[in-house]
């Protein structure tokens, strides 16, 4: 963690003066039928939890001239995509609180059962699109099941909205009171099919989750391991532009 820290505030110390933003980030919320109500809150106010958590919070905060931004939606049939945060940057603690409190005080709408995990992805892309200029892009994926209608998760890796999108995902396993329940064997399977489907780009990685309980920190890993992935990378290789030249400042 301090290491991190310590190759952040480096970072922003090389900067150019016209940087705006280091990391767009994006995430999505499975809202679909497999989730109920409890669910739903733990993970809403479990996001919040994650990001206000005191080495995320500190890792967030150590580049206020050059902040994450963040944006928040939930998805779950084909045309099912709410947007929770439009793209927020987090300059400072009031920003961060405002957007926990958003969180915490969200309402469930009513959303069809069926689970479009490609069209998540396609619509996470669209919001990245538009985005502030950033060092990087990234779109974090939640989700406790497999793509059963709309485009393959696959089927979207040529999407434009994509293009140089880094996507990582958090697999959720299913809550159960059954002792002797299957979560272990069930999420592992999962596992294999985000992996296959849904991520891509340069360092995309996974986190698990078994059960909604252990969401917040999971969440907390993932979101820690994103930032310092980010600061490595930056650190060692400069981020280029489509047309391959090398990136030296960003625009709002």
């Amino acid at each position: 963690m301090i290491r991190a820290l310590a190759l952040l505030v480096a970072l922003w110390a090389a900067a150019p003066a016209g940087a705006a933003c280091r990391q767009a980030l994006a995430l999505g919320l499975d809202v679909s039928g497999s989730v109920d109500a409890r669910e739903y809150r733990l993970q809403l106010d479990g996001l919040a939890a994650a990001l206000t958590d005191p080495e995320v919070r500190a890792t967030l905060l150590a580049m206020p001239a050059a902040p994450v931004a963040l944006a928040v939606y939930e998805w779950s049939g084909p045309d099912h995509q709410a947007l929770i945060l439009d793209w927020t940057p987090i300059d400072g603690p009031v920003a961060l609180r405002r957007v926990a409190d958003r969180l915490r005080g969200w309402q469930r709408a009513a959303a069809p059962e069926t689970t479009a995990l490609g069209q998540a992805l396609l619509f996470g892309g669209a919001l990245l699109a538009r985005a502030p200029g950033c060092w990087a892009r990234t779109l974090d994926i939640s989700g406790d099941g497999r793509n059963n209608t709309g485009p393959r998760p696959r089927a979207t890796r040529g999407a434009a909205v994509l293009a140089g999108v880094t996507v990582n995902a958090l697999v959720i396993g299913a809550d159960t009171g059954n002792p002797q329940d299957r979560r272990q064997a069930e999420i592992g399977a999962l596992v294999s099919y985000f992996r296959a489907e849904v991520l891509r780009g340069p360092g995309a990685f996974l986190e698990t989750a078994l059960g909604f309980e252990a969401y917040p920190r999971a969440m907390k890993r993932k979101l820690l391991r994103e930032l310092e992935a980010l600061a490595v990378g930056r650190a060692a290789t400069p981020f280029k532009s489509a047309a391959g030249e090398p990136i030296s400042g960003v625009s709002r």
